[in-house]
C-alpha cells in the first residue's frame, strides 16, 4: 500500500500542485477599473430601487454604483460600509443572485442583472487597501459591552458599538476571529486569507478587545456576563450539528461537512488533505454544496450530493446547484438515507426514494462511497439561554431577547435567514438598540 494512502481509498495528494492552484483560485476574478466602469454604466439608478429593498443591510446600491461610475470608488465603499461593515466579504459570498441582483430591473428586463456583487467588491477592496481606517470613534461613553462570538453578527455589533463610543470585549471559542467567514465557507469564495485581513481592518476602529479560546458555557456564562457588563450581545452561531441517526453512521469515512470545510479552510497545504474516490454528501443547503464542490476540486473521482426533497426545495440557490453540476457533482433529489453499509468502514449508503412530502416510495438505491459528509443542519448549544423558539433564541426586530440587557443576532437567533449579510444587519441593528438603551434613548 502506498505510504500516502490513509484507509479505504481516502488519500491526499490526488492532484498536481498546479491543479490545486487552479481549482481553488478566486471564483470570480476582481473587476479591473475599465470593467467596473462598464458594469456600472448598465445601472438605471432607479429612484425606488428594488435592489435596496432586497438587500438585508439596505445598502444604497444605486448611489454606490453612481459613485463608481463617476470615478470615486472610495466614496462608494463608504456608502457600502456605512450599512455593512463586512461589505467586502458579503461581496464575495452573498447570494446576490437571489437578493439584490434578482431584484435588479435589468434582470427583469433582460435576464442579465447589473453586477452588483462584483462592483461592491471592486469598491470595498480599494478602500480597504488604504492605510487609514475610514471610521473614528465617538466620545467614550464609559459603557462596556460583551459580545459572544466573533462571527459576522458579533463583529458587526462590536464595530458599531465601538464607533458609538462604547468599549467592547468579544469572546470566541476559536483560535481565529471571523466565525462562518473564516471557518464555514468554500475556500474558492474567499482567497488570499481575506477573512482574517477583513477582521484586522475592522479592528482598526479601536475599542474592541477579542479573547479567543473562550467557549460560551464552558469558559464564560451568561449570568457572569450580565453581572460584569452593561449589555450583552449573543452572536455565537450554531455550534452543534445534526446527526444522521442511522445504524452504521459511526463507521470510518463518515464525518460532518462543517468539519471538512473548516479543515480545508485552515489547511496551509491542500495536497495534505485526504479525500475519497467516491464521495457522497447528504443535504441540500449551502454547506452541502460547498462540501461537494470542494471534494471534487480536491480530486475525488465521483461526488454525489443527495437531498431528500426536490431541487426546488433545496436551500442552496439555483446558481449554487448549477455551480456544483458544472464542477462535476451529480445531484440526486427525493432520496432519504436509510442505511450505511460496510465492514468497519463505509462502502455504500442506501437511500429510499421519496415524494416531496417525504413519503417513502419503497424504491431504494445504493451508492458506492468511501467518504460521506453529512450536511443536514446545525443546532444551538448552550445552557441558561434566553427564551427559545424553534431551537433558536427568540428576539425582537432589534435583537432584544427575553432577558433584560441581552440581545442576540445571527444564526443563533430567530431574526432571519442564515446568511452572512443577514447576520451583519442583525448585529448592526442590535448595536444601535443597545446604544439607545444604554444612553437613555439618545
Amino acid at each position: 500500500m502506498p505510504a500516502n494512502v490513509l484507509t479505504d481509498g481516502i488519500q491526499p495528494a490526488r492532484l498536481t500542485p498546479a491543479e490545486y492552484e487552479q481549482n481553488f483560485a478566486d471564483l470570480h476574478a476582481p473587476l479591473d477599473p475599465h470593467e467596473a466602469l462598464v458594469a456600472a454604466d448598465r445601472c438605471y439608478f432607479c429612484h425606488d430601487a428594488p435592489c435596496i429593498t432586497a438587500c438585508p443591510t439596505e445598502i444604497d446600491i444605486p448611489l454606490f454604483i453612481r459613485q463608481i461610475a463617476t470615478g470615486t470608488p472610495e466614496a462608494a465603499a463608504r456608502t457600502i460600509f456605512d450599512q455593512n461593515i463586512l461589505g467586502g466579504m458579503c461581496a464575495r459570498v452573498c447570494p446576490t443572485e437571489t437578493l439584490c441582483e434578482q431584484a435588479c430591473v435589468r434582470e427583469a428586463a433582460e435576464g442579465k442583472p447589473v453586477l452588483i456583487g462584483q462592483l461592491q467588491r471592486y469598491a470595498t477592496d480599494i478602500l480597504m487597501d488604504k492605510a487609514a481606517h475610514p471610521y473614528e470613534r465617538a466620545a467614550l461613553s464609559g459603557k462596556k459591552i460583551a459580545v459572544v462570538g466573533a462571527g459576522p453578527a458579533g463583529l458587526a455589533a462590536a464595530h458599531r458599538l465601538a464607533m458609538l463610543g462604547h468599549d467592547v470585549v468579544v469572546m470566541d471559542a476559536h483560535e481565529k476571529s471571523g466565525g462562518l467567514n473564516e471557518y464555514g465557507i468554500a475556500a474558492y469564495k474567499s482567497t488570499d486569507d481575506f477573512a482574517a485581513r477583513e477582521v484586522d481592518w475592522l479592528l482598526q476602529i479601536g475599542g474592541i478587545e477579542i479573547k479567543h479560546g473562550m467557549a460560551f458555557g464552558r469558559d464564560v456564562t451568561l449570568a457572569d456576563l450580565q453581572l460584569e457588563y452593561d449589555a450583552v450581545f449573543l452572536g455565537m452561531g450554531l455550534g452543534g450539528v445534526n446527526g444522521l441517526g442511522l445504524e452504521g453512521a459511526d463507521k470510518s469515512g463518515m464525518s460532518d461537512a462543517v468539519d471538512f470545510i473548516a479543515d480545508l479552510r485552515q489547511a496551509s497545504d491542500l495536497s495534505a488533505l485526504p479525500v475519497g474516490r467516491d464521495v457522497v454528501v447528504i443535504g441540500g443547503g449551502m454547506t452541502a454544496v460547498d462540501a461537494a464542490v470542494q471534494a471534487k476540486l480536491l480530486g475525488a473521482l465521483n461526488v454525489t450530493l443527495v437531498y431528500r426533497r426536490s431541487r426546488a426545495r433545496m436551500n442552496a440557490s439555483v446558481y449554487e446547484q448549477d455551480l456544483a453540476a458544472s464542477k462535476g457533482v451529480r445531484i440526486i433529489t427525493n432520496a432519504s438515507p436509510v442505511a450505511v453499509h460496510g465492514n468497519g468502514a463505509v462502502r455504500e449508503v442506501e437511500f429510499e426514494y421519496t415524494d416531496d412530502d417525504l413519503t417513502p416510495t419503497g424504491q431504494t438505491v445504493r451508492l458506492a462511497a468511501d467518504q460521506v459528509f453529512a450536511a443536514i443542519g446545525q443546532t444551538l448549544q448552550g445552557e441558561d439561554l434566553p427564551k427559545l423558539e424553534r431551537g433558536k433564541i427568540k428576539v425582537s426586530a432589534t435583537g432584544l431577547t427575553s432577558l433584560k440587557g441581552v440581545w442576540a443576532g445571527g444564526d443563533c437567533a430567530t431574526g432571519g435567514d442564515d446568511l452572512t449579510v443577514t447576520a451583519v444587519a442583525e448585529g448592526r441593528d442590535a448595536a444601535l438598540d443597545i446604544h439607545a438603551s444604554l444612553m437613555g434613548g439618545a
